[in-house]
């Protein structure tokens, strides 16, 4: 029994997930930001690619033009490479931009804006060599490595196969002019980036499902740190249940006080015993003060009797009021009539007209 306490069998409570989630351990797949992040450059390429190839184009044309009137001396070389280096960066900064962008959302999309600095300090158990090599071979890993094949496989047969495609047109490049080449190049560019996409898409969209089952069982809890989350944040079971028993007797004490001052009594008559009040200066319709079955229903009859309260008999009206009317609350119109006639025989008795 203390075995099956100690299996994590148990679906992770809401505090349990809390917990976990500000440490830092959310469902966070790497195969969904990589492929938004694809999605961001595909979309800039094909929204700026014909300025990015116009643009690139006309900055070689100009390198290669002045470079004959190049100095090789050492500071000329270093303006030359920081010129190459900011055109460049200008002509890719649509796609940086985007990916940065996209990169972004990927992981508020994932794991919301959680920020949690316990992931981020220092674990020495990570240090653990043994704990190094198990991770090595943990399923996790091995999952890993087959993802990052399939990946392989895939994205490399794609690559291939397009390529192959316009093996005609490659050998044509050497009688085409700069931008006709650069636009070849954008072309196929293209179209691999987005076959690249919707095979990382579908890649993502299974890792994502992964991750998600790997998360749900790494939350997993025993058995006893339910109960000790339970004894945590609600108290004791035993506690709890004493607290409850002293309040169900506090309540019934308070009823009991409600007796003496009740019109009549209605029992069933050995095992239900019902307690109504009714002033007609005061009260619209007559109220239950006090019911119970059994110990209470005795006690009741016992109070009455002492206070010389009338019991009345009256088996279906007494099995109806504790059904259906809580204590102080008003008889519902249906029993009107009923207890009606009960009233006006109480008070034939009592004398009051």
């Amino acid at each position: 029994m203390a075995d099956n306490d100690q299996e994590k069998t148990e679906q992770a409570t809401p505090k349990h997930e809390r917990e976990a989630r500000e440490e830092g351990q959310v469902i966070h797949s790497k195969e969904v930001s990589s492929a938004l992040i694809l999605l961001g450059a595909i979309v800039a390429f094909y929204a700026t690619g014909s300025w990015m190839i116009h643009r690139m184009a006309g900055v070689m044309q100009r390198y290669f033009s002045g470079m004959g009137a190049i100095s090789l001396r050492d500071d000329s070389i270093q303006t030359l490479i920081l010129n190459v280096m900011a055109d460049f960066a200008l002509i890719v900064s649509p796609v940086m931009l985007a990916t940065l962008i996209l990169g972004v959302a990927a992981s508020v999309f994932q794991v919301g804006f959680t920020i949690s600095t316990k992931s981020l300090s220092p674990k020495f158990s990570k240090l653990n060599p043994i704990q190094g090599i198990g991770k090595l071979f943990s399923f996790r890993s091995s999952v890993d490595v087959i993802k990052a094949l399939g990946k392989i496989l895939v994205l490399g047969g794609l690559a291939y196969s397009l390529i192959k495609g316009e093996a005609q047109t490659l050998p044509l490049l050497i009688q085409m002019d700069v931008m006709d080449i650069w636009a070849f190049i954008g072309r196929i560019s293209l179209r691999i980036c987005l076959y690249t996409f919707l095979a990382m898409a579908a890649i993502a969209g299974l890792d994502y499902l992964f991750q998600w089952w790997q998360h749900q069982k790494d939350l997993r809890m025993t058995k006893q740190e339910i109960k000790e989350e339970s004894r945590q944040t609600e108290g004791d079971p035993k506690i709890k249940s004493r607290i409850r028993s002293i309040q169900l007797e506090m309540s019934r004490r308070r009823m009991m006080d409600g007796v003496p001052g009740a019109t009549v009594v209605i029992t069933n008559p050995t095992h239900l015993a019902i307690a109504l009040k009714y002033d007609s200066k005061n009260m619209q319709a007559p109220k239950v003060v006090a019911k119970g079955a059994g110990y209470i229903a005795e006690k009741i009859k016992e109070i009455a009797r002492s206070n010389r309260i009338p019991v009345v008999e009256n088996k279906p009206l007494a099995r109806a009021l504790f059904k259906v009317v809580d204590v102080g609350a008003d008889i519902p119109f249906e029993m009107y009539r009923t207890v009606a006639e009960i009233l006006a025989y109480v008070y034939r008795l009592k004398g009051i007209r």
